[in-house]
């Protein structure tokens, strides 16, 4: 009985609405788990091929048998699924065709071929190509089984099942899975056959994709394998963490995808398939570490620091030339600075960071020169740009003329441990130019 549960707004969640969502997550996440291996592996346009090629052997189960009988149908892809993975590497290994070349020609073949024969089967049973390519989630609901005394959907059963069965061998094979996943000769050396592990993760994929057709259908489920995986992988650098990512991303884009449909009266699939899409989009800009926004920030910022450091670097030379330590240097204009270290308008900025942390001074107007607490920050830099010169001169014999470019971009990235050691090596008072190099920060 399609009973009422409980009232969002004017909108009542009855049984079939919570079972259509159970399928959904169930579905969500049996993919999204194994996609994270997908993703890892950069075989996701493997995933794409096993999803369209389990047609011609949903097809020809059917065929044999004359019934849509779950285990047949799985038994027909499953067979289609490990087929193409085995004649995609084979045309990979021994034709010496690129590897997406071999996925794009092995499956667009298989694909054409299922849906020729699923539009044939078609004509005479209810072997619904739309529903195979599409899914119809929907209708969900009306195709139950009996089990243990419960009319249970059949699709919720089987993917309910595949959930179980995926997440058991994850779990008993992860660290062959992890091993394989980021260093298949490492696997082989250490006793784990890459071969067997590859063929066993395609084998379940291909059994995901076959329980998942009749709900999302062949076409949705490659959103499915890899986009809850892709968003984790940028959410996350350890594994675990990331396959748990994934699997709430899946959920969530399954609860909220299905709640959206119901609200504009779209397709289920779709709109789960197209959320889990637009959460990864989002996550290509907003991710915290590898996000486009994120990279940028830590790029400007480096550029930043890179300016100051130069400036600072430049008004300490000015400032050793002019008269020593004893006295204070005449001021440089802002624009000769920023010509000199070629910063532009993150130069200009850098200049207002270097004033308001008290590292320059800008009176009179227009001029900078540098404080003693900027000397004091300098030095470092003036020092491990000296010792790295110091060190292309005695240990690679370049001329002095070619030294200064490369110690220059090196300064940057000197930490003082590096520093402590070029000075350990050979300690010397001055650089191949003659120029004093400063002697360790009294704070380092």
């Amino acid at each position: 009985m399609n009973e009422a549960w409980f009232t969002i707004g004017d909108y009542e969640v009855r049984n079939d609405d919570l079972w259509i969502v159970g399928t959904a997550i169930c579905c969500a996440v049996s993919c999204a788990i194994l996609g994270c291996f997908l993703v890892l592996r950069r075989m996701s346009l493997l995933g794409d091929a096993i999803s369209h090629a389990i047609l011609p052997g949903l097809a020809a189960a059917f065929m044999l048998t004359g019934s849509r009988e779950p285990m047949a149908m799985l038994g027909g892809a499953l067979v289609v699924g490990v087929v193409t993975a085995f004649l995609s590497t084979a045309l990979h290994r021994w034709g010496r065709v690129p590897e997406d070349a071999a996925m794009g020609v092995v499956f667009t073949s298989l694909f054409a071929i299922g849906v020729v024969l699923i539009t044939w089967v078609a004509r005479d049973v209810d072997l619904d190509p739309g529903c195979v390519l599409y899914g119809l989630i929907e209708f969900t609901p009306f195709d139950t089984a009996s089990i243990a005394g419960f009319e249970i959907p059949r699709s919720f059963a089987w993917l309910f099942a595949i959930l179980v069965i995926n997440a058991t061998l994850v779990w008993i094979f992860f660290k062959e899975l992890k091993i394989v996943s980021f260093d298949p000769a490492l696997a082989t050396t250490i006793g784990i056959s890459a071969v067997l592990v590859h063929y066993g993760l395609m084998t379940a994929v291909a059994a995901t994709a076959v329980a998942s057709f009749e709900a999302v259908g062949s076409i949705l489920v490659i959103a499915m394998l890899v986009a809850p995986g892709a968003t984790a992988q940028l959410l996350s650098d350890r594994l675990s963490r990331m396959i748990w990512i994934a699997a709430a991303l899946a959920a969530f884009s399954a609860v909220l995808g299905y709640a959206l449909a119901v609200w504009i009266n779209t397709s289920v699939a779709g709109m789960i398939a197209s959320l889990s899409l637009g959460i990864f989009a989002v996550t290509v800009f907003a991710a915290p570490r590898h996000g486009l926004i994120a990279r940028e920030v830590r790029r400007l910022s480096l550029a930043i620091r890179i300016a100051q450091e130069d400036a600072l670097s430049l008004l300490y030379r000015r400032h050793e030339r002019a008269a020593g330590a004893a006295a204070s240097a005449p001021p440089l204009t802002k624009h000769a600075i920023l010509e000199a270290t070629r910063a532009g308008l993150i130069g200009r900025v850098a200049l207002r960071r270097l004033r308001r942390l008290g590292l320059v001074d800008a009176t009179p107007p227009g001029s900078i020169s540098v404080t003693p607490r900027g000397l004091e920050a300098a030095a470092p830099l003036i020092r491990g740009h000296r010792l790295w010169e110091s060190f292309l001169a005695r240990d690679l014999n370049l001329p002095l003329d070619h030294l200064h470019e490369p110690a220059h971009r090196a300064e940057h990235f000197l930490s003082e441990e590096i520093r402590e050691r070029l000075q350990a090596e050979r300690p010397e008072a001055s650089d191949p130019h003659g120029r004093p190099i400063p002697p360790p920060s009294p704070r380092s």
